[in-house]
């Protein structure tokens, strides 16, 4: 089993009892998590609860780590999150301060508009109506224009806004990265990304409708620290009361309330609530003292959990796993860039095939247009049988069939490379515009065909930003076993609170003194002003203060239990998708490497075909001129050369396409071509990819094809 995505962040400091790395911390912690457990029973004995409502719960912890479960692969490169932005903005951070701009923060943000137009680059590319296109600039068009690294672009954005989110102790919604992948005529979504709670989440099968409830983000919530919240009721009440007794006149009543109150979390999975409430009470009522009567009163509280939810890293395990998933859509992008540039590829040598292969075919017909014409000639001074001018003839019908099938081919491929290439195809004279390509592939050795299966497979492991998904995802799993193993806790809150009361205001005008029956003589309650009554509050004269203690401690904690073995099983899964990229990766890098040797064995073996052909054609033609053969074996020695080239033409095309398919398993396309990602994330490409193992097109007649139609 391999361990590398366990070592994911060292940076946090982790413990190795975090990571399952071995058995000893393993053991600390399900001790740990016993004594948290009998301390929860001493407490609930002392509230005078019976003990039998304590459960402990069996927490299973990840298998440990052996030397001999080490892994002889390298592990991938992880570095450091490389904070792509397809635009200036950070959406990790918020859009204003509410101390510098407290309105700002009200406000709704903007994202600026998506652009639907070429960049430059193609314009100036074209000449002459006619588009003369490297592959070199074809990917940089692609990375350009391409729609799917456009929409890739917004993940990368969303996945900040993940981060934005968990650090006010959210619960994530997840980026969604799709990898969509170029195919001949459309685009197909291929993979999917970015998951945490509210996102698209892996690792087990899809339930009823395609949807899974996994047990990602599994686990306390965390306290909303960061962003505090204020909340305020103002009422201003009219009432007024019939008679009911003796005691009890009628009287009306004015009452205005102004209550306001402040929350906040804290990381440790502490919570503050402070309460402040102010009323102003005008009564008729004759047992009122003071009309107006002013009453402030106060009430802090601090909670802090003991056992469920308690700690830094409980309470911050969101923003853990939203920088992980920051790091799994840098990965997405990178892989997102590596699929189109192989597609385009792709594309790009399906063109110069067809582009070629229009040119054998008008050479072809040329061929057995002039054996026409010369029979004809021959027939009509009577050398010449007609059953051999019409051979010719059939050859000329069947031979313009196949470049009219072969033009109609570049076409297709030419809307192809454009589709790809261009962000907008509604300028006529772009559609109608030939594509021609100026570039062909070498069959010089590359470097990689020196180099050993279990080197290159050694460097695809390195360099893989699949593995790399991979093993941030496990972390991320580990983090939600972790928060399970939390969630099996009993609840415990230790609170304490403090509060005061003050009461002002004006001696009531029908104020009733109860033992003589007359109104109560002026100034016999002093009156006291708003700032006298909030003195008052403050002054520890009324306090009300106090400490306690919450237990909730579930009987069977049957939830939770399912919710910590889902995490378990779901991790577990994580762990052989894992070893199963590993194993695919390998056996995609000996297929390439297989497919390549014989790519180049069968491009050699064509080259020799078409020679020798080329070569039999001459000496049947000249035979032709000797009267030594006849033109029923020049054309077939005519067809031959045809289905020669068209075999070579294939060879190079599929070598080509297997070349550049390895640098993909190889996931080294980037560095052989030169792409920076970071221009590739603007879609401002400053400098044009280099491609090695091309060598440029044979300057010749450009093949005739029939532009589209436009309407």
């Amino acid at each position: 089993m391999h361990s590398f995505g366990i070592r994911v962040f060292e940076k946090q400091k982790e413990t190795a009892q975090d990571f399952g790395a071995d058995t000893r911390p393993a053991r600390r912690g399900q001790a740990g998590d016993r004594l948290r457990l009998t301390a929860a029973v001493l407490l609930t004995l002392a509230a005078g609860m019976p003990s039998g409502y304590a459960q402990q719960a069996t927490v299973t912890t990840p298998t440990a780590k052996t030397a001999s479960d080490l892994p002889a692969e390298p592990e991938p490169v992880l570095t450091e999150p490389l904070n792509l932005r397809a635009s200036q903005r950070d959406f990790s951070k918020p859009a204003g301060s509410w101390l510098r701009n407290p309105i700002k923060v009200y406000l709704p943000t903007t994202v600026a508009g998506a652009s639907f137009q070429n960049s430059p680059r193609l314009a100036d590319l074209v000449r002459n109506g006619k588009i003369y296109l490297s592959l070199s600039d074809a990917l940089a068009l692609a990375l350009e224009n391409n729609y799917d690294i456009a929409i890739s672009r917004y993940y990368m954005d969303l996945a900040d806004l993940d981060i934005l989110r968990a650090k006010a102790g959210q619960l994530l919604q997840g980026s969604g990265a799709i990898i969509n992948t170029a195919t001949q005529g459309g685009y197909t979504s291929t993979t999917s990304t970015g998951g945490g709670p509210g996102g698209i989440a892996g690792g087990s099968a899809a339930g009823q409708g395609g949807l899974t409830l996994t047990a990602s983000g599994a686990g306390p919530a965390p306290e909303n620290y960061i962003d505090p919240a204020v909340t305020s009721t103002i009422q201003l009440e009219r009432s007024e009361q019939p008679q009911t007794s003796a005691f009890a006149p009628r009287s009306f009543q004015n009452t205005d309330q102004y209550n306001f109150t402040y929350n906040e979390g804290f990381v440790t999975g502490t919570s503050l609530a402070v309460g402040f409430n102010n009323a102003r009470v005008t009564s008729s009522s004759e047992f009122q003292i003071y009309s107006p009567q002013l009453n402030s009163n106060f009430k802090a509280t601090v909670t802090q959990h003991l056992l469920q939810g308690a700690g830094i890293w409980v309470n911050k395990r969101f923003v853990y796993q939203a920088i992980n998933n920051r790091r799994i859509t840098d990965s997405t992008f990178r892989q997102q860039i590596l699929y189109t540039v192989n597609q385009v590829e792709n594309i790009y040598w399906g063109l110069v095939n067809a582009y070629e292969d229009v040119q054998a075919k008008q050479r072809a017909l040329e061929q057995t247009t002039k054996v026409s014409s010369d029979n004809r000639k021959q027939l009509e001074i009577g050398t010449m049988a007609p059953l051999d001018v019409l051979n010719a003839d059939q050859s000329v019908a069947s031979d313009k069939q196949a470049l009219i099938s072969a033009q109609s081919t570049l076409n297709y491929q030419q809307q192809i490379i454009k589709q790809a290439i261009a962000r907008n195809l509604n300028d006529p004279a772009l559609v109608a515009a030939a594509v021609i390509p100026t570039d062909r592939v070498s069959i010089e050795q590359i470097p990689e065909e020196s180099q050993s299966v279990d080197e290159l497979v050694q460097e695809a492991f390195k360099q893989s930003p699949v593995l790399e998904q991979a093993a941030l995802t496990l972390k991320n799993w580990q983090i939600s076993l972790r928060g399970a193993k939390n969630a099996l806790l009993p609840t415990l809150d230790v609170y304490g609170f403090y509060a005061g009361t003050g009461i002002g205001g004006a001696q009531s005008p029908d104020c009733l003194n109860l033992f003589t029956g007359q109104s109560c003589p002026p100034n016999t309650y002093p009156s006291t002003s708003y700032p006298g009554t909030l003195s008052n509050m403050l002054d520890n004269s009324s306090p009300d203060k106090g400490i306690g203690f919450n237990v909730t401690i579930p009987i069977r904690n049957r939830p939770a239990q399912a919710q910590q073995a889902q995490a378990l099983i779901e991790y577990r899964q994580a762990e052989l998708h894992l070893e199963q990229l590993y194993t695919q990766i390998r056996i995609s890098v000996v297929n390439s490497m297989f497919a390549l040797t014989n790519d180049r064995a069968q491009v050699q073996a064509s080259i020799a075909a078409k020679d020798y052909a080329e070569q039999s054609l001459d000496a049947e033609q000249k035979k032709l001129k000797l009267g030594a053969s006849t033109s029923a074996l020049v054309l077939g020695q005519q067809r031959s050369l045809a289905l020669a080239e068209d075999t070579l033409l294939q060879a190079n095309a599929t070598y080509a396409k297997d070349r550049a398919a390895l640098y993909q398993t190889l996931a080294s396309t980037l560095q052989h071509y030169g792409i920076d990602l970071t221009d590739a994330a603007t879609g401002n490409v400053k400098s044009a990819p280099v491609i090695p193992g091309l060598i440029p097109a044979k300057q010749g007649n450009e093949p005739s094809v029939t532009p589209p139609p436009t309407k």
